[in-house]
């Protein structure tokens, strides 16, 4: 069964960077698209980033392009959120996605104080 471990997350003030990883483990992560979602309590999951299975194309919601960007590195089954710029809008418990499917890991909280 596939597994999602996502850390890197703290507190920050606002304008830092900080960078959130996800370990994947128990699929090939090679042929997995990839996803970034987060969620503020009594709100919705949102879509934050995706990244195709090899790295070549990546899409963002409006409110993070210029400012976040997803990497992976499939030799060590690992995707990434580098994120700069951080507002206090960003706070939210960050959680990575395989294929869009409606799976989770524990997530990690990113809490950026103004």
């Amino acid at each position: 069964q596939i597994q999602l471990v996502e850390s890197g997350g703290r507190l920050v003030q606002a304008g830092e960077s900080l960078r959130l990883s996800c370990a994947v483990s128990g699929y090939t992560f090679s042929s997995l698209t990839m996803g970034w979602f987060r969620q503020v309590p009594g709100k919705n999951r949102e879509f934050v980033a995706v990244i195709t299975w090899n790295g070549g194309t990546t899409y963002y919601t409006d409110s993070v392009k210029g400012r976040f960007t997803i990497s992976r590195d499939n030799a060590k089954n690992t995707v990434y959120l580098q994120m700069n710029s951080l507002k206090p809008e960003d706070t939210a418990v960050y959680y990575c996605n395989y294929n869009y499917r409606n799976y989770w890991g524990k997530g990690t909280l990113v809490t950026v104080s103004s």
